[in-house]
Parts: structure tokens; C-alpha cells; sequence
């Protein structure tokens, strides 16, 4: 009887060691509201914590209000802040959030309280941690919407839907292939940006026309 209970307590304990490490923590999530009063999804990834969908205020954390581009006219006029809606319509603002060009972003103002754009170096953190440039974007990516098989795993939680972006003549591009957030960095002329594309897994960085409309993610302080 002792070496049956022995042999017992023995097997439980390799039950549980096995049952633990195949256990597998799904992103920590939360809440974060703007100054619009739209409420965002928010993950912890690795030391950060960013929202986990596209920003949509149209109001700086201030309460000014942003200058709208919602016209293809309007918009390639625009050498200051602006925002506007995919194709022109604020029924898309639940889903796709909102594009930005850069100068809205270096008011400093576009995010919540709390909160803020990230500069180049934040997104490498990001792409670092989930394995390097090369592969982060897999992870980033929605497992649907994405066309040329190009949907991801969405393991870390990010939720990145292939909006594409306005160009600086005011025509949107690239929408189900591609999607790219603004950073705080930037040179005379341009920003930095990251993107990610349908055909590969890959998050990288570039730069392009600060009157361009990309999306914007905040990050935590």
C-alpha cells in the first residue's frame, strides 16, 4: 500500500509538471479611453503596453479639435495636421480607425493623456521582442482580412488589419495588403514608419512624406 500511495503522489506530480509547461498565457489585456470618449482594447507586449487597435480621436488630448481632410482636395492641401477616415466615410471609423499625417503626430497631443505616438526605437523594442523584423509582422497580423495568404497567428495580441494608407495626392492605397503606423522620428522632410505587409511576415521600418495618412498606435508611458 505505501508503494502504491508513493507511486501515486509520484505520477500526480509528473502530471502536473507536464499540464503546466504545456500551458500557454494568452496576451494581458485592458482598457483606455481618449478624450472623444472612444475606449480601446489595450495588450501588454513584453515590457510595453499598446493599444490594440488603430486610433480614431479627432481631438487632441487638449480638446482641440484636428483639422479634417475628409477630401481628396483638402488632403493633398494639407502642410499641417490633419486626419481623415478610410475613403473618406466616419462609417469606417469603428473598424479602421483613423489616418494621420505626420504633423498631427509631432503636436505631441495625439494620444491620451498617458499615452503617446512611439518614436522608431519603441517599435524596434516591439519587433525585437517577437523575434526580429523578419517575423514580428506574422505575429502582429489578424489571421483574416489579409490578402495573398499573407494573414498572421495574432499572438501577441496587436490586431493589425491591412488598412494600407493616403497618399500625399490624396488617393488611398494598398488597403488588404499592407498597414502602416507613423513614429515620432523623423528628418527634415520625412517620417519613419513601420509597415507590414500581406506577402511576408516581416515589420519593417521606412520613412515617407510627412503629408502622408498612415495609422497610428499609442504606446504606455
Amino acid at each position: 500500500m505505501k508503494a502504491f500511495s508513493i507511486l501515486f503522489y509520484a505520477l500526480s506530480i509528473m502530471f502536473l509538471m507536464v499540464s503546466c509547461g504545456n500551458t500557454k498565457v494568452g496576451p494581458v489585456k485592458g482598457e483606455v479611453s481618449d478624450v472623444d470618449g472612444n475606449v480601446y482594447a489595450t495588450v501588454t507586449i513584453g515590457t510595453q503596453v499598446w493599444m490594440a487597435e488603430n486610433l480614431k480621436t479627432t481631438k487632441y488630448n487638449d480638446g482641440k479639435s484636428i483639422p479634417d481632410g475628409n477630401n481628396e482636395v483638402t488632403w493633398k492641401g494639407f502642410k499641417t495636421d490633419a486626419y481623415c477616415w478610410f475613403l473618406d466615410d466616419s462609417s469606417n471609423k469603428a473598424t479602421y480607425g483613423a489616418y494621420y499625417n505626420w504633423h498631427a503626430v509631432n503636436t505631441g497631443k495625439l494620444c491620451p493623456e498617458g499615452w503617446h505616438v512611439p518614436a522608431d526605437k519603441e517599435w524596434r523594442t516591439l519587433t525585437d521582442y517577437l523575434g526580429s523584423e523578419n517575423v514580428a509582422g506574422n505575429k502582429m497580423k489578424t489571421s483574416s482580412g489579409w490578402s495573398r495568404d499573407g494573414n498572421g497567428t495574432n499572438e501577441s495580441g496587436f490586431s493589425a488589419m491591412p488598412l494600407g494608407y493616403r497618399n500625399t495626392k490624396g488617393l488611398f492605397s494598398s488597403m488588404g495588403i499592407s498597414t502602416y503606423w507613423w513614429s515620432t522620428t523623423s528628418d527634415s522632410v520625412n517620417g519613419w514608419y513601420t509597415v507590414l505587409f500581406g506577402k511576408d511576415g516581416t515589420a519593417f521600418k521606412y520613412y515617407g512624406r510627412k503629408e502622408s495618412g498612415f495609422s497610428v498606435r499609442c504606446l504606455k508611458n
